[in-house]
């Protein structure tokens, strides 16, 4: 009887584990992916990975909503990364351009790099129309910095996310959570591991 008690004891803690935290799939090549709430995610993290010492790290987030007949609109101050217990907010785009001025460079690597691992993911079934991100690059051709990514259907919503460096290494986890600005009970959340 009492190994049935203690069985059934520890059934209830994994069944409340795996509720709490979220149901990331790593996906190779730096790419990580979260089907599990009410907003889809995958997050590309190959940039980081080989340019752990940078100043700002810039991820590159995907998100669509899973019912297919919502509408959720992230605003750029919902996107947060968690990294060893605390929360850090993106910088303002000033910020970045007068700290950092890597956004082109960033943009250029990151296109050259394998994007084999997200596209094994939901994002293949999404459509990413709008070319305007949290993050634009300042180039001729580049489009204006917005402050809300919107999903609906299957229109998803693609962006560079940029964040300070805290100071990461190889082996390091991390959480990227993102949250609806008109319903903050509608989130997000996905699990990286730097390589």
């Amino acid at each position: 009887m009492r190994s049935f008690k203690i069985l059934a004891l520890t059934a209830a803690v994994l069944t409340l584990a795996a509720a709490a935290y979220p149901q990331t799939k790593d996906l190779g090549m730096g790419a990580f992916s979260n089907e599990s709430g009410p907003i889809l995610m995958a997050v590309d993290a190959a940039l980081v990975n080989v340019s752990l010492k940078s100043p700002y790290v810039m991820f590159m987030l995907f998100l669509a909503a899973r019912d297919q007949n919502a509408s959720i609109t992230v605003s750029r101050k919902d996107v947060l990364m968690v990294f060893k217990g605390q929360e850090y907010g993106m910088p303002t785009l000033s910020e970045l351009r007068d700290d950092y001025r890597g956004e082109v460079r960033d943009m250029d690597f990151y296109r050259r790099l394998g994007k084999e691992g997200v596209i094994s993911s939901w994002v293949r079934l999404y459509d990413f129309p709008d070319p305007s991100n949290f993050f634009p690059p300042l180039t001729l051709r580049s489009t204006l910095a917005i402050d809300h990514g919107y999903m609906t259907a299957f229109k998803g919503f693609m962006t560079p996310i940029y964040f300070k460096n805290p100071g990461f290494a190889k082996g390091d986890k991390l959480t990227i959570k993102v949250r609806d600005a008109k319903n903050p009970a509608i989130t997000g959340e996905c699990e990286v591991v730097l390589q």
